[in-house]
């Protein structure tokens, strides 16, 4: 998906040291760094490494898989755009996740009177539950897991839905989310806890009601 749209701002960059061997468990920053002196292969790794929990986030927060494309080249092109001036103060996920804020909050104004559209990120919430080793019955029930679960948090103020999605997404400190999200950590504390409690609340009701509705179902089938 990158690969085409970066490719040019790619090939501008300075050729030197892109072969510079790197340990697998090498540094977010230091790839980083490594990536503003002109090093393309940190940049694949730091890529690779973070491209997909910035594409769920961003798809779940603007809930359409179109603007979640767009959205995700605007944040990789401005790490591109930002990488000689990078300065490691912070964690490099913070960095980026604050970015994708950011794009997502200019698009979310752009967009505000526009519907929301739903369809398209349906499927990628069941892909994550789906498995070719599991048998019908539990697809099926993972199905409808998945279902409750999107709507649930669809349902979630937009605050607390974001605090929740960067939580569960990027495995970021309290910190690092109430950073990027520009409020205080005790705000952010309490935003992830109602979700957290909000999530449940719906997910017990609606499993609570699925539950009445089979019984009922058959006991009318014994009659």
């Amino acid at each position: 998906m990158i690969a085409s749209t970066l490719a040019a701002p790619l090939a501008a960059l300075p050729r030197a040291g892109i072969v510079r061997p790197m340990q697998e468990c090498e540094d977010d920053t230091v790839l980083m760094t490594r990536y503003s002196r002109g090093d393309l292969a940190a940049f694949t790794r730091l890529y690779e490494r973070h491209k997909d929990s910035l594409y769920r986030y961003l798809l779940r927060l603007a809930r359409d898989r179109a603007a979640a494309d767009d959205l995700f080249q605007e944040v990789w092109s401005r790490i591109i755009a930002s990488r000689e001036r990078y300065e490691p103060r912070a964690k490099f996920s913070t960095f980026l996740f604050s970015i994708g804020h950011n794009c997502f909050i200019d698009y979310y104004r752009r967009r505000v009177n526009a519907p929301a559209t739903r369809a398209e990120s349906q499927q990628s919430t069941d892909e994550l539950v789906d498995s070719p080793h599991r048998g019908p019955e539990r697809l099926a029930e993972s199905a409808q897991t998945a279902a409750r679960f999107r709507a649930a948090l669809e349902n979630l103020p937009a605050e607390q839905r974001e605090v929740f999605l960067l939580h569960e997404e990027t495995g970021l400190s309290l910190e690092d989310i109430a950073r990027i999200t520009g409020v205080g950590m005790e705000t952010a504390k309490s935003r992830l806890r109602y979700a957290v409690a909000k999530l449940r609340l719906s997910l017990a009701e609606e499993a609570g009601a699925a539950q009445s509705a089979v019984t009922a179902g058959a006991e009318r089938g014994t009659r």
